[in-house]
């Protein structure tokens, strides 16, 4: 019977009882179940990763019915790492189990979709020309190039297919490649590590084509320099699992239960085994309620926090009073693992108001003693110190052990060994100059620069004792040592770094006439009293906090960690920040120990099997080098930001620098650094480089020869020089696995004017030449609009940059390919599987490109064959370029040195490329891993045996060619053998290889770290089967065990394995030119800086309410990570349906705000339409807007500007700082994602307004659109 017949007929239905009456059967239809039955239902249950960038990278079950996805749940089956650590499952959080609402939502692009216009023009033209004179014919026609240009991100997108689309697309490649140069190709993509296949589709085709891959670990602003300069290495971290090892913990700027999810468990649970928690951030966040203390200084004033902590570290386990004895496990530490013992030369210096002092320059190195301390490989790149006797000596490790001719007398001794360099005795380091046999007793006043008295209207600053004049004159223990030289010998005065940094954060130590604090309640510079001022933290509680830290350290051996997150690093300032934090973990011997050291998580960089991965990625088993370009220095450059630029670099410029020496702009100092090798360039040339070897051939030169005599007699140019000349425009841009225009874009508006051409909200003029003052540049009165004449954009959704496209194309979900991830949170390899086929006509981004790369080899026919082209690229860390300049800065177009390629300028390279096979080369593994190998990080190894068994396993090419007999990539499953096949983490043969070549350069055996698992080959199919642990590999500095979890510089510490720097060791203090210049040679405080983008138009637009300045603070949110998820309908609902911001009660009050009212910020740079969330969570002064909110839902026009509110990158723009420039340098040297100039926000003020009227753009948009009103 029904359903239905049943209610009708319930009480007169026969029932008959059981158990004596306690139960009832009725004969009532149940199939109305069936259809919750169905709904749980499937035919198969498929492991996958979701490869978003939370750092989670968690495995998930993905339930299939039917061909379709119908839910997910976690995985539970992760191998233990470790018997005594809680499990690292279940992994995943509310947002990931909202993912495959993606799939069939209509969010989801599901047709390869082109701007209307553009594919109007395209078939016109094609209907009597090729493909590239039919591309060639739009973009040479301005107002053709104009017409669908003005219009993006109005729509209007019409569905194509995937033949057109790729011809499109190979087209425009090839006519820009064969008119302007492959260096105007250009790709954005982030963070490999959540689909490392599907990213190296993209920069594969890139760099086989010469094309440029856009980096984006610095333009996220999740790198943060300060980590390259103290250590060598980018954001080695330990995984989570070791938070459990630690007995205190400092979350600071990290919202760990928020941002971390999946990890956040081992915080909670190690609280349970004694563990004190501390949280330091300024608004009530979720990590502040499971902490025992919280912290809550004023934003942007956390170096201030971590100056006094480290003055009370130092006064009271360094110096302490009352005849206690100085930790001897803190004075260990220091002296063998950090640049403590190490000389600087102190050179004298007079003050404005006469006074002269000394003021500390640079290391002594091997090269200044006569004799050379026996040194004959790089004297001038060893370091030195005094031994217990007084003795200048030369200790293993320094960056000159690491590099030199084979044979070479110092092989073997970069190590951090006890031991002197020249005879090989063991010795011991003085700490400080006052110690040891021979002790000096000679003292001086020394100057170090300070900031903590700028005054600012925004942020409170001390200018009280010491620091009255900006110059805190500290009194220094000195010795008079000798040097020599080609000009004679000649006496110096030293100080150890020691000395100089107890000096700088003016701890007493009980010299005569001593210039330092007499207490902590002294209310001089970096007192815990003298920051009570600024960052208005109660100076008892960070006085026991900083007590409490160093005191577990010193019992524990080290067991003091600190995490930290982007609240920290986006700020202009954040290497004063991070500096101030890793002071005090070196300061407590926390770094390379189990359960301490620095935890920084903010993206996930962990790409574990990088080397492998590196090969395939970047086409280096065909070509060498690859054009590799960091984004913030390009962005800067090409969106025009540079124009605008407020900030002088007097303002940041340290008060003991020589303004006159460093009187130039923000692009003057990155351009100077791109000609000088410092940095990438893209474009490279303004002549196209295929035609600068054309040219060179014809005047019977070396190309290289060629390019160096044309740099410096003025007939060839940089680019950089001149970035508004249409010569120097990008050209096309691909962009994939990102939403750079809805979430990362740093001057969002100035992206829309400028690169695109199209409608925006910037609200300011550009400076004039008169006022911006460029010497290095070229100005144009008139700044282009519009220089990109393609971008693609690759997306399983339709995001903000997706709108903006002139090409949509619909990729595989995660769910729907074959990929690999890893994070920096644990350590096991994940799948991404083919749960289900793509859905419509969607592909893997693999397929994708391999589809580009099909049809650029055809379409290139009769425009491009076998050519060669210059390739300039920049002095590289971790080669011997690093050794560069070791003393001072010569800029060889300045006349102060001459121009050497790979020394004074970038290196030049001439590479062949072969354009009509690209395709082949695309989908085989080139001859390079069989004839040079493989490597990273300075190590190299033989790949040959990996090489043969890829062929085994991925099978051959068969078909005759330039291919024919290579290991075939022609899967998505294929690309990911080669990453597991190659690289040492995931080929335990590799591994060995790898420890191996790295022994030769310590003179240590390292191998048994691996070599238990030598005969382990972790593949594709055992990680669908279950996610594996990595193997040790010296790629990281960390390792795998069942004793110890993975701790970032523990190989360091207990292998003595140099860090990558120029002493080989921590460095306290950074002695190039520009880091003293710039006030940063040791750490100090700098409040955040002023750019001056609210007083152009605060008041100047009014609506009739009130307006208010506000910090601007963008930390990641709970309802999405970055922009996935936030135009989720399941985290929509979960959160208020649209962008909001928070700010406190205080600030609403003033602004007549209450909660869920239409807010509008903005500055110059553009404005945001928002409703408000006023919580008393947030501090007065501040205004909070988790990113990434995009503005394709529920976001009204704005009234300032007249078009849709924006994104929160609206309102920001890209600053640049010099000290990020430097290159050539021992760690101070560019590397992909790993130095270089970053994309800060934080320092950015807007005004906060009630709208008034609330117009969400309803009526239709006149037919022709003028980009400066359209309403996007």
């Amino acid at each position: 019977m029904s359903h239905f017949l049943d209610r009708l007929h319930y009480f007169s239905q026969a029932k008959e009882s059981f158990a004596q009456g306690h139960g009832v059967t009725n004969g009532e239809d149940r199939t109305w179940e069936d259809a919750y039955r169905a709904r749980w239902a499937h035919d198969k249950i498929v492991r996958s990763t979701h490869g978003v960038n939370c750092t989670g990278s968690c495995s998930w079950k993905i339930y299939v019915k039917g061909g379709i996805v119908t839910w997910e749940t976690q995985q539970t089956d992760y191998p233990r790492t470790r018997w005594d650590l809680p499990n690292h499952e279940p992994r995943g959080c509310a947002r990931g189990a909202s993912y495959s609402w993606y799939l069939y939502s209509a969010n989801r692009v599901k047709y390869p979709l082109v701007r209307g216009r553009l594919i109007k023009l395209w078939r016109q033209a094609r209907q009597s020309q090729g493909p590239v004179d039919a591309w060639a014919s739009i973009v040479e026609s301005e107002p053709q190039r104009k017409q669908y240009q003005s219009v993006r991100g109005l729509g209007g997108f019409v569905r194509s297919n995937w033949d057109e689309v790729n011809e499109i697309v190979a087209a425009a490649n090839v006519y820009t490649i064969k008119k302007h140069g492959p260096d105007r190709v250009i790709g954005f993509s982030p963070i490999p590590a959540m689909s490392m296949v599907s990213y190296a589709a993209g920069s594969r085709y890139l760099s086989l084509i010469g094309g440029v891959c856009m980096s984006f670990y610095d333009w996220y602003c999740d790198l943060p320099p300060a980590s390259p300069q103290i250590w060598g290495e980018q954001t080695d971290v330990p995984e989570s699992a070791d938070w459990y090892n630690s007995t205190f913990i400092i979350a600071w700027g990290s919202n760990v239960p928020q941002t971390r999810t999946p990890d956040a468990h081992f915080f909670t649970e190690v609280r349970y085994k004694g563990a004190k928690t501390v949280a330091v951030t300024p608004d009530y966040s979720e990590v502040a309620k499971l902490s025992d203390i919280w912290m809550k200084p004023k934003q942007g004033t956390d170096a201030a926090i971590a100056m006094a902590m480290g003055h009370v570290i130092l006064k009271e386990f360094y110096f302490p009073d009352g005849g206690k004895p100085r930790s001897a496990y803190f004075d260990n530490y220091v002296r063998r693992y950090t640049d403590m013992p190490m000389l600087v030369m102190l050179k004298e210096h007079q003050l404005p108001n006469g006074q002269t002092i000394l003021v500390p320059d640079r290391y002594v190195r091997a090269s200044d003693i006569d004799g050379k301390l026996g040194a004959t490989n790089n004297p001038e790149w060893k370091t030195v110190a005094l031994d217990e006797q007084g003795n200048v000596v030369l200790p293993n490790g320094a960056i000159g052990f690491r590099w030199g001719p084979d044979g070479r007398s110092d092989a073997g001794q970069w190590n951090l060994e006890a031991k002197e360099a020249n005879n090989g005795n063991e010795v011991t380091l003085k700490l400080s100059v006052r110690e040891g046999q021979n002790p000096s007793s000679s003292v001086a006043s020394v100057g170090f620069p300070y900031f903590g008295g700028i005054e600012s209207e925004h942020f409170p600053n001390n200018a009280t004792g010491a620091g009255i004049n900006n110059v805190l004159i500290r009194t220094v223990p000195v010795q008079s040592i000798t040097l020599g030289g080609e000009g004679g010998t000649r006496q110096a005065l030293v100080a150890t770094v020691f000395d100089l940094q107890v000096a700088n954060y003016g701890v007493a130590r009980g010299l005569s006439g001593e210039l330092a604090a007499k207490d902590f309640d002294d209310n001089t510079p970096y007192t815990p009293a003298w920051q009570e001022r600024i960052t208005g933290t109660p100076r008892e509680q960070l006085i026991a906090v900083a007590r409490q830290f160093a005191d577990n350290a010193d019992k524990t051996k080290g067991k003091s960690m600190v995490i930290i997150g982007a609240a920290m690093n986006h700020w202009y300032h954040a290497d004063m920040n991070y500096r101030g934090v890793i002071n005090m973990l070196m300061m407590c011997g926390c770094i390379g120990q189990s359960g301490g050291g620095w935890a920084h998580y903010v993206g996930q960089e962990k790409l574990r099997p990088q080397t492998g991965w590196t090969a395939l990625a970047f086409a280096l088993d065909w070509i060498r080098p690859p054009r590799q370009m960091n984004s913030t220095s390009f962005f800067y450059a090409h969106t025009d930001q540079w124009r605008y630029e407020k900030l002088g670099m007097e303002e940041v410029l340290s008060p003991l620098a020589d303004k006159k020496l460093y009187a130039s702009t923000m692009i003057d100092y990155n351009v100077r650094a791109e000609r000088m090798g410092w940095l990438p360039s893209a474009p490279q040339l303004k002549t196209n480089p295929l035609q600068v070897v054309r040219d060179a051939n014809a005047a019977g030169m070396d190309p290289k020869d060629y390019t160096v005599k044309g740099l410096k007699d003025g007939s060839l140019k940089m680019s950089c020089e001149d970035p508004d000349h249409p010569n120097n425009w990008p050209r096309n841009m691909f962009v994939w696995r990102s939403n750079i225009l809805g979430s990362s874009g740093k001057g969002h508006e100035y992206f829309l004017k400028h690169l695109l051409g199209t409608s925006h909200g910037v609200q300011g003029k550009d400076l004039g030449h008169d006022e911006a003052k460029p010497t290095e540049v070229v100005w144009h009165d008139k700044a282009p609009e519009g220089k990109l004449d393609l971008l693609v954009t690759l997306d399983f959704r339709m995001s903000t940059t997706c709108l903006y496209s002139d090409i949509v194309l619909p990729t595989a979900t995660w769910y729907e390919k074959n990929d690999l991830n890893t994070s920096d949170m644990h350590p096991f390899i994940h799948p991404l599987s083919t749960a289900v086929d793509p859905a419509w006509q969607s592909r893997s981004d693999w397929d994708i490109y391999k589809g580009f790369a099909k049809k650029f080899s055809e379409v290139c026919v009769g425009h491009l064959d076998v050519e060669k082209e210059v390739v300039l690229s920049p002095l590289m860390h971790d080669s011997p370029a690093e050794l560069a300049q070791a003393f001072g800065v010569q800029d060889w177009k300045r006349g102060e040195v001459e121009l050497i390629p790979g020394k004074t300028a970038p290196n030049i390279a001439v590479v062949e490329r072969d354009y009509p096979n690209v395709y082949k080369r695309f989908s085989a593994l080139g001859p390079l891993m069989d004839k040079v190998g493989n490597g990273g990080k300075g190590i190299s190894w033989d790949t040959k045996t990996e090489v043969k068994q890829l062929g085994e396993l991925n099978g051959r090419v068969t078909e005759s060619g330039v291919t024919f007999g290579m290991p075939k990539i022609d899967t998505d499953i294929d690309a990911c053998e080669v990453v597991l096949q190659l690289a040492p983490e995931t080929n335990g043969h590799v591994a060995v290889k790898a420890w191996h070549a790295l022994g030769k350069q310590t003179g240590i055996d390292h191998t048994h770290l691996a070599v238990h698992r030598e005969d382990e080959k972790i593949r594709f199919r055992d990680i669908q089967a279950q996610p594996r642990k990595i193997i040790s590999s010296p790629t990281w500095s960390g390792i795998e065990s069942e004793t110890v979890s993975y701790n970032a510089g523990y190989t360091n510490v207990h292998e003595l394995i140099p860090w990558r720097t120029l002493t080989g060791r921590q460095q306290f203090y950074i002695d190039h030119a520009w880091m003293i210049a710039f006030g940063e040679g040791f750490t100090s405080y700098r409040p955040p800086v002023d750019l001056k983008t609210t007083a152009g138009i605060q008041g100047i637009k009014p609506n009739g309410n009130k307006e208010i300045a506000l910090n601007f603070i963008t930390p990641h949110q709970k309802w999405g990570i970055h922009s996935t998820y936030s135009d989720n309908l399941m985290m929509l609902t979960l959160n208020r349906g649209g962008p909001v911001i928070w700010l406190s009660e205080d600030d609403a009050k003033r602004a007549d705000i209450v909660d869920n009212d239409w807010v509008e910020l903005f500055n110059i740079n553009g404005a945001i339409a928002a409703r408000a969330v006023v919580s008393q969570r947030v501090k007065p002064g501040m205004v909070m807007m988790y990113h990434a909110q995009e503005k394709i839902v529920n976001t009204p026009g704005s009234e300032i500007t007249g078009i849709r509110g924006g994104i929160h990158n609206s309102v920001t723009r890209i600053v640049l700082k010099p000290t990020h420039m430097i290159g050539g340098y021992a760690q101070l040297s560019y590397g992909f994602n790993y130095y270089g100039t970053i994309g800060t926000n934080r320092d950015e003020f807007v005004v906060v307004r009630k709208m008034n009227k609330v117009d969400w753009l309803d009526d239709e948009p006149s037919a022709e659109v003028d980009s400066t009103t359209a309403r996007v």
